[in-house]
């Protein structure tokens, strides 16, 4: 069986930074140790994505196509939705190879299933959520496939969706061989985050009101052994010069103990790499930071989301202010670069929360600005997702109605705030380049 795997379009543009896709390599790995022969197309490396598939197409004349829809829109404040180029994707397929089974998974799809499959009804089955156990089964009973976790199929009219897998064992879990999709092609496109991934756990044990993490992958920790974690970075710096890695999980310093352990071995391995992260900054403290740094951190990635306690607390972060302070202060004197992630637009705002938050980004500005260590402040408005707590507010405070579409981008905004992130951006701005460059007059 000739299985082609393809990502599909995951940013407005190829010319922007590439990921590379970890989920599908894992598979068609797992697919060519079953005896299967899989190959991978990634539609972001290609200067012309429509004519590569076609050519794909063609001359490795697949049994069967599975498509990965990674990401549903690019976020980021932008209305521009991916959904278009996915669907352009799956027609190509059936158009060109119209008895082919297309099977479609990824994380975009896992958050609208239904709305998905009823809009592209070429699709034939999807995969929710983790598909390292289901995939196999599906491609060996493609025409009466059991019930298995995270599968999704047509009967009659209707779209059924069974809960996905949240139990694959990560301590079995094997580094993919890469061969399958090298490394190389990514290593020189990206100036800010790095393209290539490890995995050192899945599953979410927070409860943010905005996040489906914990509804794909669960809430139970499921760790790997640090050392195979370190292997896999060893391996990928030794055999295709991979210098710089993000760890993909949803918290990277989350249990405590765990990182650390990671970081332990890469020291004893004497192993020269650079790596960032999502942190929380309740588990971290100058101990554990200053580990991270001798063990290759090259930046400290944080997402209080919230700007002050109010507005974490109402997007249910479970995170003091005061521990977003103390890690900042702790940060700074690293001087490794931080990033901060926030949500501008929370419900609950009023004109005094407003300035609370000036405030509090002000705060961080100062501690930073000594040491110049604040890369980036990123000021978004929330994506509202099916299935969390914040479209069932979003939809009893009116922003949004019953009939409003999500699988297209919709941000949770309201009349007088929604002007807002415009402020703060200003204000960013401003801080930026006092902090960056010498301003005075002669």
């Amino acid at each position: 069986m000739r299985i082609l795997l393809i990502q599909s379009l995951s940013t407005e543009d190829t010319s922007k930074e590439k990921v590379y896709p970890l989920g599908i390599v894992l598979l068609a790995d797992r697919l060519r140790a079953a005896g299967r022969q899989a190959t991978i197309l990634d539609l972001n490396l290609e200067a012309d994505p429509f004519g590569a598939l076609k050519e794909r197409l063609l001359t490795f004349c697949p049994d069967v196509v599975g498509i990965s829809l990674r990401n549903i829109d690019p976020l980021g404040n932008s209305s521009t939705s991916l959904l278009p180029p996915f669907i352009v994707t799956v027609r190509l397929v059936a158009s060109l190879c119209p008895e082919v089974p297309i099977i479609v998974g990824g994380t975009g799809f896992s958050l609208f299933p239904r709305r998905v499959m009823q809009e592209v009804p070429e699709i034939r089955y999807g995969i929710v959520g983790e598909a390292e156990e289901a995939l196999p089964i599906l491609l060996s009973s493609l025409e009466n496939p059991p019930l298995l976790q995270g599968l999704c199929w047509r009967e009659g009219r209707s779209i059924k969706v069974l809960p996905p897998a949240q139990q694959f064992d990560m301590r079995g879990y094997t580094a993919p061989d890469r061969n399958v999709l090298p490394p190389h092609h990514y290593l020189e496109v990206n100036r800010y985050v790095p393209a290539i991934g490890i995995e050192s756990k899945r599953g979410c044990q927070f409860h943010c009101a905005y996040c489906l993490y914990p509804k794909l992958q669960g809430r139970r920790l499921r760790c790997r052994p640090p050392t195979a974690v370190v292997d896999e970075m060893d391996m990928l710096h030794q055999e295709y010069g991979v210098e710089s890695f993000h760890f993909t999980d949803p918290v990277v310093n989350v249990p405590s103990g765990h990182l650390e352990a990671i970081c332990e071995e890469l020291l004893r391995r004497k192993l020269k790499i650079r790596w960032n992260g999502f942190m929380r900054e309740d588990f971290l403290e100058a101990r554990n930071m200053a580990l991270f740094v001798r063990a290759g951190c090259e930046s400290f990635s944080f997402s209080p989301d919230g700007l002050g306690q109010e507005a974490m607390d109402r997007l249910h972060k479970e995170l003091k202010e005061e521990d977003v302070i103390r890690v900042a202060r702790l940060a700074a004197r690293t001087g490794v670069t931080c990033v901060y992630h926030f949500m501008v637009s929370v419900p609950g705002q009023s004109p005094e929360s407003l300035e609370k938050g000036i405030s509090f980004l002000s705060r961080l500005y100062e501690l930073h600005s000594p040491s110049k260590t604040l890369g980036a402040v990123v000021l978004n408005n929330i994506r509202i997702l099916p299935g969390t707590r914040l479209e069932k507010l979003a939809r009893d405070e009116g922003v949004i109605g019953a009939k409003t579409d999500l699988l297209y981008p919709v941000y949770y905004s309201r009349t007088p705030f929604d002007s807002f992130r415009y402020r703060l951006e200003t204000m960013s701005l401003w801080q930026n380049v006092f902090m960056w460059q010498e301003v005075r007059c002669k």
